[in-house]
């Protein structure tokens, strides 16, 4: 209810400043109004000129970006096309992923992104640096730049830069190109810039070798007794044990069916319950011990998982790391969330769990942001450099006149795509 009021407070305020401002005519300069969407806008913006000394570098760092957002529009509308035949096929029950505020990346509406300063500090860089990106290319491009700005919609939920318009019209294709990829670019490469430092840096967690107990196997003796989890094992038949190999090593010595005595720690509550042994699971291989059917939390598994996710496949995994309901998933969430899982590692430095949320959110929103931007689809950068190499292959063809109606229907499929993915677990089950 507190959360609900402090959010009805901001609507009210944030409804009577536009009322204010629509009271000017004309705005002030710093301010611009798309519907109900403020602009709060700068026009010192003369520090772009800078970057103008580096026009040859630039231009072949544009060059690059325009081939990789050709290559990665290609792979996101392949993706598309697999997601919606993939729903078709398994018709789905629509799960609170397909819920209408998690299509949006808004912290704190879409309800897998938290609001967190990690989160904010990484949603506010991929807006910086994608706008810069355009600021810059149009610069060394020869096109002036007349304002920059910050979009709010009660929160900030987008930047501008405000390039002239006839400069842009003036410039040749390739120009524009670079202009409209150099955004992606910089969000692709701060993505990876971001998670190459979180893979690097998540070694230095030294993982507890306590027997942390974070699960129970159905059917087991440890089930059957109502063992608590998450807790920790103190002792065995009376013997204190350190690791999990400590209670591993007092096992060995058991056979299906005797009674062990097991101190467990919840809380900081100490237990004993009285389990029988059973014989392992197929799964797990032939052994002669007995089985109480637990399983340990494995700090140092998790760590060498995702100090090897540094690779194509790997950030795919890091990307679904908010939505992945697995139980790999669930562990890691140490990277973006402030789970209790993090209790179970000596940190190197304090704050050192919060650089890591930090380096997690500011690669995968600058990585979600580049890939989406990517799509071949009228507004997005992806869509521009689609018609304007639409535009000049047909050309050479003497068919211009069909370039934009191509790019609309494009523009439409993806459109059509993206909202049946959502939609279509809806429609399934009426």
């Amino acid at each position: 209810m507190e959360w609900f009021l402090i959010l009805l407070g901001c609507i009210a305020i944030y409804v009577l400043f536009l009322a204010y401002i629509r009271t000017y005519n004309p705005y002030p300069r710093y301010i611009t109004l798309y519907g109900p969407i403020i602009g709060l806008k700068t026009e010192n913006v003369g520090f772009f000129d800078y970057f103008r000394r580096y026009s040859g570098f630039l231009r072949i760092y544009g060059t690059i970006g325009v081939a990789m957002v050709i290559i990665v529009s290609i792979a996101m509308v392949i993706m598309l096309l697999l997601s919606v035949n993939l729903t078709l096929e398994l018709k789905p029950e629509p799960t609170s992923l397909h819920k209408p505020q998690n299509i949006f990346l808004i912290p704190g509406v879409n309800e897998f992104v938290p609001s967190t300063f990690a989160v904010w500090f990484a949603f506010i860089l991929t807006l910086v640096v994608h706008e810069f990106g355009h600021a810059i290319l149009c610069r060394v491009e020869q096109i002036a730049v007349k304002s920059m700005g910050v979009l709010f919609l009660i929160i900030p939920i987008g930047a501008f830069v405000e390039p002239d318009e006839e400069g842009v019209k003036k410039a040749s294709p390739w120009p524009r190109m670079r202009m409209y990829g150099a955004g992606i670019i910089n969000n692709i490469i701060i993505g990876l810039i971001s998670f190459g430092l979180m893979v690097s840096l998540i070694g230095l967690a030294v993982p507890t070798q306590e027997p942390v107990v974070v699960g129970l196997y159905q059917n087991y003796s440890a089930a059957q007794a109502d063992v608590p989890t998450p807790s920790i094992i103190r002792t065995v038949n009376g013997e204190a044990v350190q690791t999990s190999k400590d209670v591993s090593d007092i096992l060995n010595t058991t056979r299906p069916g005797d009674a062990v005595l097991v101190g467990f720690d919840h809380k900081g509550e100490v237990r004993d319950y009285s389990l029988n042994v059973s014989p392992w699971p197929e799964a797990l291989g032939e052994h002669e011990s007995g089985f109480m059917g637990v399983y340990y939390y494995n700090g140092q598994g998790i760590i060498d998982t995702v100090r090897s996710m540094f690779s194509p496949i790997g950030i795919f995994m890091l990307l679904s790391v908010p939505f992945n309901p697995t139980m790999e998933g669930q562990y890691l969430r140490i990277l973006g969330f402030d789970v209790s899982d993090t209790e179970y590692y000596s940190a190197p430095f304090p704050g050192y769990w919060e650089l890591i949320h930090l380096l997690f959110w500011s690669g995968f929103i600058n990585f979600a942001a580049g890939l989406f931007n990517a799509l071949p689809m009228i507004p997005l950068d992806g869509g521009f450099i689609f018609k304007e190499g639409t535009e000049r292959i047909l050309a050479r063809r003497g068919l211009s006149k069909y370039a934009d109606h191509i790019v609309g229907f494009v523009s439409t499929g993806m459109i059509v795509l993206m909202v049946a993915i959502f939609a279509l677990p809806y429609l399934f089950h009426l």
